[in-house]
C-alpha cells in the first residue's frame, strides 16, 4: 500500500522564500548579498533589516536580511537562516543606502560601514522601550473669554454677523515664525535659509560663526533654531560636532529651544545600553531629532530634513577605522540621498568645505566683513612695530612683553586664555649650542622632560640617555636648552609672574568645560578651552610657530582654525576685547597670521585652494594613500594603472618610530575629480583580489588621506 505524500498547507510556505543577505565577514571579496532560505517558523521576523544568524564557510556567523523575493538568482538549494537574532528592522532602507554609498566611496567594504553605521544590540534596551512613541498629552484647551454685547439703540439694530476669533498658532509652511530667526538675522541670508527648511526644501549653506557671541545667540542656537524649522515642516534633525562640551552645548540649546525630550544624545562615551536606547528612540520615531559625535553621523532618523555638523576641520570628524569616512562627506551623502537641507559652520573654513562654496554647491552664508571684524577682538602681533624697538630679542620670547602686559590689564576685568600649542612640561629639547633637535639614541625619537625636575626621556620609546648623558651629534655639546614650552611648564611661569591670581589648565586628561567670570589665567591646548562667562577678556596665543612649521598640508588652514577657535571666546572689541599672537616666525608674513589680524577666514580657504589647484593637490583631486611593503604596493599601483590612469608619488619609506616591525613604505596615487569614482572602483578590485588571495603582506588603502606632508 502506496503513501501519497500531501502538500503542506499553504500557510506554512513562505511567498517571499528567499533572503539576501549581507554577510559581516570582513572579507572584500565577500562583499556582496547571499540568498538564504526562509524556514516557514521565521517567515514573520526574518524581514529586511533584522540580524539574523547564518551558516556561512562553515561557521556560524552574523548577518542583516537586506530584502525578501520569491525566487533565487542561485541555481544550488539554498541553506536555510539559522536564526532571526531580533525582529527589530536595524537596517533601514536609508541607512543600507547611504552605507553603500560610503563604501564605494571610500573603496571599502560594506561591511565596515556597517559596523559603523548600526551599534551591537542590547536586547535589555529593545524590551524596555515601547515599540510605538508614546502620545503626547493633548495642549490644555483654554476657553475664550465671553465678548460682551455691542450697544444697542434705537437706530442701530443688533448685528447678526458678530463673531468673535481667537488667534491660531502660527503653522504656516514655508514662512519662519516672525521674529523667531534669532542669531541668524545676523546674516543677511539667514533668515532665507530657514524659510527653505521650513518649506521643506533641501538648502545646503556654508556658515563663518560671528565670534564673540552671547549665550542665547551663539553657533549652538544656530543649529537648533535650523532643527526646529525642520520639525515644524515635519521632517527629522541630524547634528554632529566634535566633541562631548560641543556637544553638551548643543545639547543645551535643543531643550531650549524645542523642550525637554524632543531630542536624543547618541556619543560613543555613552552605555552600551544608553546608547542603544538613544539609537532606538529614532528608529521607533519617539525622537526626530538626534544630536551626538561622530558615531552619530549614521543615525537613523525619520525622514530626515537637515544635516549639520560643527567645525568640519577637527580631526576628532575622521573615523580611525577602516574605511576611514569623514563625518562632513557621510551627512553630504546622506543629504544628497534623502533631499535633506544641509548647514556646516565653523569660526573658520577647510579647503573641502571652500571648494563645495567655489563650486556653487553650497552657499556662503557669513555676516558683512565689516560686522565680522567688530564682532572679532582686535588682534596684534607681538613682537611687531614698536615691540622690536621696546623689548629688543625679548619681543619673540616664549611670553613676550606684550602678552604679558595685556595679560596684566586684562585680569582687572575677566579671565584671560593662554593656548600653548603642546601639552606637558617640555616637549622638546634641542642643543644649547647649535640648536639641533635632542634625539633618542635608541629610536631616534623626541626626549622630553615630563614633569618638573624629572630626567629627559624619549617621547616614543620611553627611554633616557643613561650615564653617559646628552652629547649634540653635530658639535658633540653637552647641554640642552627647551625648544618648545608646554601648558604645564607655562602654568608654572605665569603663576610666578601674578602672584595671587588662580591659575587653571585644560588639556589632555583634564578638560574643562566651562570657567567663570572672575580673573583666572587659564592654560588650554588647542581644542582644550573652557567657555567663559561672559567671554575672556583677552587671549594669548603662544609659539604661533609650533602650528605654523608643522609637516602637514593643512599647516595654515589648521593652525587659523585653532587660533580662531580660541579667539572666539573672547569678547568682542567694541568690549575691550583683544588677543596677541606671540612666537610668529622671523620672515614673510604667514598668510594664516595675516588671516587672522583681518578675521577672514575664508579668503584664506580660498587661497589654499587656488594653490592646491594649480599644484593638483587635495581637495582639487582625488587621492588614495596606500602603505604597505614595496612589493605589495608595486603590485596595487600595476593593478590600478590598468583601469585607471594615475599619477604616482612614491613610494616613500615610513619611519617605524623603534617599533621593529617590518619596514613600511607609502605611495600616493591622484587623479582628477572627475575619475574620483573609476579610481575608488579600482582601489575596491585591488583590495577584493588581495582578499581572495589570501595575500599575507597588509596593504592599507585610505582615500582622500595623505598623511603627513
Amino acid at each position: 500500500m502506496s503513501t501519497i505524500d500531501r502538500p503542506r498547507p499553504a500557510m506554512l510556505t513562505p511567498a517571499l522564500p528567499v533572503a539576501a543577505v549581507v554577510v559581516d565577514s570582513g572579507l572584500a571579496h565577500l562583499d556582496r548579498e547571499f540568498e538564504y532560505a526562509v524556514p516557514p517558523e521565521l517567515d514573520s521576523l526574518a524581514q529586511p533589516g533584522v540580524r539574523v544568524k547564518i551558516r556561512f564557510a562553515g561557521r556560524e556567523v552574523d548577518g542583516f536580511v537586506t530584502a525578501r523575493r520569491a525566487t533565487a538568482t542561485h541555481a544550488g538549494r539554498l541553506t536555510p537562516l539559522r536564526k532571526v537574532v531580533s525582529p527589530e528592522p536595524v537596517l533601514t532602507p536609508d541607512l543600507i543606502e547611504t552605507a553603500r554609498a560610503v563604501a564605494t566611496r571610500y573603496a571599502g567594504v560594506l561591511g565596515d560601514v556597517l559596523r559603523l553605521a548600526v551599534p551591537k544590540r542590547h536586547a535589555a534596551a529593545e524590551k524596555a522601550l515601547p515599540l510605538e512613541p508614546p502620545v503626547p498629552p493633548a495642549p490644555p484647551v483654554t476657553p475664550a473669554p465671553p465678548v460682551p454685547a455691542p450697544a444697542m439703540s434705537s437706530t442701530s439694530p443688533m448685528s447678526s454677523t458678530a463673531t468673535t476669533t481667537s488667534a491660531a498658532p502660527d503653522q504656516t509652511v514655508g514662512t519662519v515664525r516672525a521674529g523667531k530667526s534669532g542669531p541668524w538675522s545676523a546674516y543677511p541670508a539667514g533668515p532665507a535659509f530657514l524659510r527653505r527648511i521650513a518649506a521643506g526644501q533641501a538648502p545646503a549653506a556654508a556658515v563663518l560663526a560671528l565670534p564673540g557671541r552671547p549665550a542665547g545667540s551663539d553657533w549652538p542656537d544656530l543649529f537648533a533654531l535650523a532643527a526646529r524649522e525642520a520639525l515644524d515642516a515635519g521632517r527629522g534633525a541630524l547634528l554632529v560636532v566634535p566633541d562631548h562640551r560641543d556637544l553638551d552645548r548643543v545639547d543645551a540649546a535643543l531643550t531650549r529651544v524645542l523642550g525637554k525630550g524632543q531630542h536624543v544624545r547618541l556619543s560613543a562615551e555613552q552605555g552600551p545600553q544608553a546608547r542603544y536606547t538613544a539609537w532606538l528612540r529614532a528608529l521607533r520615531g519617539h525622537v526626530r531629532c538626534v544630536v551626538g559625535t561622530r558615531a552619530a553621523a549614521f543615525a537613523p532618523v525619520r525622514d530626515l530634513g537637515l544635516v549639520g555638523w560643527w567645525d568640519d576641520g577637527d580631526d576628532l570628524h575622521e573615523e580611525p577605522r577602516a574605511p576611514y569616512p569623514q563625518v562632513g562627506e557621510v551627512l553630504s551623502i546622506r543629504a544628497e540621498l534623502t533631499g535633506a537641507a544641509l548647514v556646516t559652520a565653523g569660526f573658520s573654513r577647510s579647503v573641502e568645505v571652500q571648494e563645495r562654496v567655489d563650486a556653487g554647491e553650497w552657499a556662503s552664508v557669513a555676516a558683512p566683513g565689516e560686522v565680522l571684524r567688530q564682532a572679532a577682538p582686535a588682534v596684534s602681533i607681538a613682537g611687531e612695530g614698536h615691540d622690536l624697538e621696546r623689548d629688543g630679542l625679548a619681543a619673540r620670547a616664549h611670553l613676550p612683553s606684550a602678552a604679558w602686559r595685556l595679560a596684566r590689564t586684562a585680569l582687572e576685568h575677566g579671565p584671560v586664555l593662554v593656548q600653548v600649542p603642546r601639552r606637558g612640561y617640555l616637549p622638546a629639547l634641542a642643543c644649547q649650542i647649535c640648536r639641533t633637535p635632542a634625539r633618542c639614541v635608541v629610536c631616534h625619537g623626541p626626549m622630553a622632560v615630563a614633569i618638573p625636575g624629572a630626567a629627559a626621556s624619549c617621547r616614543w620609546c620611553g627611554k633616557g640617555w643613561g650615564a653617559a648623558g646628552f652629547e649634540c651629534v653635530e658639535c658633540g655639546n653637552t647641554t640642552l636648552r627647551r625648544s618648545v614650552t608646554g601648558a604645564r611648564r607655562t602654568a608654572e611661569e605665569l603663576g610666578r609672574a601674578f602672584p595671587g591670581v588662580p591659575v587653571v589648565t585644560s588639556g589632555a586628561g583634564e578638560v574643562r568645560a566651562s570657567v567663570s567670570s572672575e580673573p583666572t589665567l587659564v592654560i588650554a591646548t588647542p581644542g582644550a578651552e573652557p567657555v567663559a562667562d561672559g567671554g575672556y577678556a583677552a587671549a594669548l596665543l603662544l609659539d604661533a610657530w609650533a602650528l605654523l612649521d608643522r609637516a602637514d598640508l593643512n599647516a595654515s588652514i589648521e593652525a587659523l582654525r585653532r587660533w580662531t577657535g580660541a579667539a572666539a571666546l573672547v569678547q568682542p572689541r567694541s568690549s575691550g576685547g583683544a588677543v596677541v599672537l606671540a612666537g610668529v616666525p622671523e620672515g614673510p608674513t604667514s598668510l594664516a597670521v595675516e588671516a587672522l589680524v583681518r578675521w577672514d577666514p575664508a579668503w584664506l580657504a580660498q587661497r589654499e585652494l587656488d594653490e592646491r589647484r594649480v599644484l593638483s593637490l587635495p581637495p582639487a583631486v582625488r587621492v588614495a594613500r596606500l602603505v604597505g611593503s614595496r612589493r605589495a604596493l608595486d603590485e596595487a599601483v600595476s593593478a590600478i594603472r590598468q583601469s585607471v590612469d594615475v599619477d604616482v608619488l612614491g613610494p616613500l619609506p615610513i619611519p617605524d618610530h623603534g617599533s621593529g616591525e617590518p619596514a613600511k613604505h607609502q605611495t600616493i596615487v591622484r587623479v582628477p575629480l572627475s575619475k574620483g569614482t573609476a579610481l575608488a572602483a579600482s582601489l575596491t578590485a585591488v583590495r577584493s583580489t588581495r582578499s581572495a588571495r589570501k595575500d599575507p603582506e597588509p596593504l592599507n588603502i585610505q582615500v582622500d588621506s595623505v598623511g603627513d606632508a
